[in-house]
């Protein structure tokens, strides 16, 4: 029996004899056993509904029934069976998408893309518990218990439910967004490590909302619990993904001639986003639609009045069929949106200046079966950008979506000698680039070379405005570096680098914790097209060493070494390191470090008693005010106690 009011009409009672198959699929069999012991083995039918049942032997002797209830037991989709929806062939995907309870979410930039360690720890003592509160805390159970849980035999419907109790915008779920302002009520999301102390926060607050996610933690919880349900489920970043608030495939983006955002439309581009994908049938949709299934629980859009997104099948993106559930539209445009960036001289008068369908949906990743190594999934989203088949899908959405009068998507031109050009309504008649001089890291002047090339024979004269903004990963700018103006004359095909320094004294006090700059250039002509050059910048952090110092086995303690750098040319106080990794810290480990003088190396030793064999992910994480945190993880091998 499962849930508040079970019923067999509704799969949530069962009754069946001893070596005897019910009706509904349920079964017993008496295992050998010891004396005065009864052993049974139970054999659930594949689409029962998964969740707590308690279980109840009845006896009866002559004309008199007697019952007594054995226990309780949780049941979880299993994705070993064939005929469960959640079933996956292959046993090493399996390991890795089921049993792999640490893995690695990708961040960054397209061109810079960084991996950070994230401890899901789905097998961690009440972790379990906390999953199927996650369900009983939906809306869809406290308007109707026994409905939301005979209905749990599904994976699309328990993923759905999943994704919006994760958020907690409608349901107070376990997590709580927040994307501007301070921390200072909560955690700041950079700093979370994990979903093992979020969803324990969680659960000890009695289900108060946990302070505060962004989209890589929404991600990582969902896949905690997901997997701890046994659905296979994965974690992809989409880099360049778009925000398309009304749905019609084109992100406008509007600048001043300074190159300054101006807040004229609700669409955005954020530099990456995390959502999750889990593999199970489609028997809403049909079969050419089963496998991998888009969920987001990153609070964005309402869907069907809930701020939830998904399941929305990868092959049904890839198509464009974007009139099938749930919530493919959005997914589509994330991944497909065209890009359109506007001069705005004035209320009358505007220019465009950069119009590029590839943008949208690059280098989408997830972590390799088996290795940390990035896997491009891109290809399961979509065909190769400006190929036949990918125009007739975008053209296909548009039409599904009725989006009238769709702007032309016209093919980009390669560029010339590694010049940059992006393709608007009239082709500028210079190119540009900006290039770094050297990687930039926290602390350091970061050093940029902006070139121009004269693609004509004409002699011109340019107006070049620079401006550099620190920035959030949702390219949402926060404050601005510098600003600079210079005036370059070209001959014909002449070829001109402008260098320039962003000072670590003008950064430091602008930099937030994304470690994100955006760099602009707006190069203005008395006639022809202007053109747009743009580089993201992500700082890169002081390498964070670790070594585990000797052989790891269960139960026996080993110490592990920690070393790290004070990046910045100041002293900083009250820093903390902290460590966690499931099967080897069971709450996370927190270490004082009072004092580190201006880029002074310091040492950190401490012990760890693995309590699980196996391949373990150890994760560090220095976290100080005067600068964002400094991240590592090492894989160790513990053995098994001899």
């Amino acid at each position: 029996m499962a849930g508040p009011s079970p019923e067999e009409s509704q799969q949530t009672k069962a009754v069946f004899s001893l070596s005897e198959e019910g009706s509904n699929g349920w079964s017993a069999t008496q295992e050998s056993s010891e004396p005065r012991c009864l052993s049974l083995s139970i054999l659930s039918p594949a689409d029962a509904v998964v969740g707590r049942y308690k279980l109840q032997l009845q006896v009866l002797a002559g004309n008199k029934l007697s019952s007594k209830v054995l226990g309780q037991f949780v049941l979880l989709f299993n994705p070993w069976c064939p005929d469960d929806d959640v079933y996956m062939a292959n046993e090493k995907e399996r390991q890795e998408y089921v049993l792999n309870d640490s893995g690695i979410i990708f961040q960054g930039v397209e061109k810079d893309i960084q991996e950070e360690a994230w401890n899901y720890g789905q097998f961690e003592e009440d972790i379990l518990d906390i999953s199927l509160a996650v369900l009983d805390r939906s809306l869809n159970h406290r308007e109707d218990p026994a409905l939301d849980v005979s209905r749990r035999n599904s994976p699309v419907y328990v993923s759905r439910v999943i994704s919006a109790t994760v958020n907690s915008n409608d349901d107070k779920g376990v997590v709580e967004g927040k994307w501007s302002g301070r921390f200072r009520s909560g955690t700041n999301p950079l700093r979370w490590s994990g979903s093992v102390t979020i969803l324990r926060r969680w659960h000890r607050a009695r289900y108060r909302p946990v302070r505060y996610g962004q989209c890589w933690v929404f991600a990582g919880v969902t896949c905690t619990v997901l997997r701890c349900l046994g659905i296979p489920t994965r974690v992809i970043t989409n880099f360049n993904s778009a925000h398309d608030k009304n749905l019609n495939l084109s992100i406008d983006k509007y600048i001043d001639v300074s190159g300054n955002n101006l807040h004229l439309s609700e669409d955005s581009v954020w530099n990456f986003h995390v959502w999750n994908e889990s593999w199970f049938v489609r028997r809403d949709l049909g079969s050419f639609y089963d496998g991998w299934q888009v969920l987001d629980a990153t609070p964005q859009e309402r869907s069907k009045g809930i701020y939830q997104c998904g399941p929305a099948s990868t092959r049904a993106i890839k198509e464009g069929d974007v009139d099938l559930d749930y919530d493919s539209p959005f997914v589509f445009a994330a991944v497909n949106a065209d890009c359109v960036t506007w001069i705005r001289y004035s209320k009358k008068r505007k220019e465009r200046i950069y119009s590029d369908t590839r943008k949208i949906g690059k280098f989408i990743s997830t972590k390799a079966v088996g290795t940390n190594a990035r896997v491009d999934v891109t290809d399961n989203y979509k065909y190769p950008e400006g190929s036949l088949k990918e125009r007739q899908v975008y053209k296909k959405a548009l039409k599904l979506l009725g989006v009238k009068r769709p702007g032309k998507r016209s093919r980009i031109p390669r560029s010339r000698r590694g010049f940059s050009r992006a393709q608007p309504a009239q082709t500028p008649s210079i190119s540009g680039k900006l290039l770094l001089d050297a990687s930039p890291v926290v602390g350091q002047d970061i050093l940029l070379t902006l070139t121009l090339k004269n693609l004509i024979s004409d002699f011109k004269t340019i107006k070049v405005k620079l401006k550099a903004s620190a920035i959030l990963y949702t390219r949402k700018p926060k404050a601005e570096i510098l600003q600079l103006h210079r005036s370059v004359k070209l001959g014909s095909e002449e070829v001109k680098e402008i260098s320039f320094k962003i000072s670590y004294s003008q950064y430091k006090n602008s930099l937030v914790d994304d470690r994100k700059i955006l760099v602009t250039a707006v190069c203005q002509m008395k006639r022809g097209a202007s053109l747009l050059v743009e580089k993201d910048i992500v700082l890169q952090d002081p390498f964070l060493t670790i070594k585990v110092l000797g052989p790891a086995m269960v139960h026996k303690p080993v110490n592990v070494e920690v070393t790290f750098t004070n990046p910045l040319c100041e002293e900083v106080t009250d820093c903390v390191l902290r460590a966690e990794g499931s099967g080897l810290l069971k709450e996370q480990l927190r270490i004082c470090v009072e004092r580190m003088a201006p880029m002074e190396t310091s040492t950190v030793e401490f012990e760890i008693i693995p309590y699980r064999s196996g391949t373990r992910q150890l994760q560090v994480d220095l976290v100080c005010t005067h600068f964002s945190d400094i991240k590592g993880f090492v894989m160790l091998h513990v053995a098994p106690t001899q």
